[in-house]
């Protein structure tokens, strides 16, 4: 394995730390409505537990409303069981084959908590991006070790794997600051 391996592997996984985060925060609920908060649902369909993506159709209605339009008839109750019952404290309404689902308005109290868990998923990113750092150094180390590049060379990707690893975190920090921001517009 060479240098530019070894920053490739790890500028790569960093991208992909980013994109997991980005995810993450994704399923934290904000005021507004959006489809992807539904996302972790989980319905029961012909015995085995599917995604609610994979059987209705989710929209907007509004910005504090999601619809969701199951495709087979039958699955309306059972859509509407799962979102009830799901961790996220909504409370869905049939009309007719359609199912709307209203965003309840955020108590300042509950807006408090959510930026101090998308500061704590903020934290487990960072972690994440320092422990691809450490690994991608202790590979360097041993290139050196076994004297396949100079201690010069060594230096300078470390440096480079540093920047990189900076890099990372600011965007990781520009994200939470978006996000907590999103969270406290009223």
């Amino acid at each position: 394995m060479s240098i530019a391996d070894i920053k490739k592997n790890a500028e790569s996984k960093m991208g992909k730390s980013i994109e997991a985060f980005k995810v993450e925060l994704q399923k934290i609920r904000t005021g507004r409505a959006h489809p992807g908060i539904l996302d972790q649902v989980h319905v029961e369909y012909y015995g085995s537990m599917v995604p609610l993506s994979q059987v209705a159709n989710l929209s907007l209605l509004d910005a504090r409303t999601i619809s969701v339009q199951p495709w087979e008839k039958n699955m309306g109750s059972k859509i509407e069981k799962a979102i009830r019952e799901s961790d996220l404290g909504l409370n869905p309404s049939a009309m007719g084959d359609l199912i709307r689902v209203p965003m309840p308005a955020l108590t300042e109290e509950r807006r408090k908590e959510l930026t101090k868990v998308v500061r704590h998923a903020g934290e487990d990113s960072k972690v994440a991006v320092r422990n691809l750092r450490r690994d991608a150094n202790e590979q360097l180390k041993k290139l050196l070790k076994d004297k396949l590049v100079t201690e010069d060379e060594e230096r300078r990707a470390q440096d480079d794997i540093q920047k990189l690893t900076d890099r990372t975190i600011a965007e990781v920090d520009k994200l939470v600051q978006a996000k907590e921001a999103d969270i406290l517009a009223v």
